[in-house]
């Protein structure tokens, strides 16, 4: 079963927040052009999977993820900072799990220094 996702962009990464709660047993994977989940969800320990061809690379090395009680949330380190994209998988195709985070999307002319916070306090977070 696919998950239900929201992602927004940001100067230096891309951030995939997955709607699990509960999650046991999550798995990231990191790819330069891939990225992979999985994990086992809720109270009947239902199998979720997802797996995106990136819209660009990323910097596997540099990337992260961050386990809570209601969701996985993923930060994919850009291979090329700055470079903004205008969606996160490489096809166009609309996904039905995957919607656009509104509430943390900032366009780039607004730009300040809450944008490097946001990714600095996503650092100090403990990675599973």
């Amino acid at each position: 079963m696919t998950t239900t996702a929201k992602w927004y962009d940001r100067r230096d990464s891309v951030f995939i927040e997955f709607c699990v709660a509960d999650s046991k047993d999550v798995k990231v994977n990191f790819d330069k052009t891939k990225f992979g989940f999985s994990c086992l969800g809720g109270t009947d320990n239902v199998k979720h999977e997802n797996e995106i061809d990136l819209f660009e690379a990323i910097d596997q090395n540099e990337s992260k993820h961050k386990r809570t009680d209601r969701s996985v949330l993923c930060c994919l380190r850009k291979a090329e900072p700055g470079k903004a994209w205008p969606r996160l998988t490489k096809e166009k195709a609309k996904l039905t799990w995957l919607s656009v985070d509104f509430n943390n999307w900032k366009d780039w002319e607004d730009d300040s220094d809450d944008d490097h916070r946001v990714i600095f306090d996503f650092s100090l977070l403990s990675v599973l």
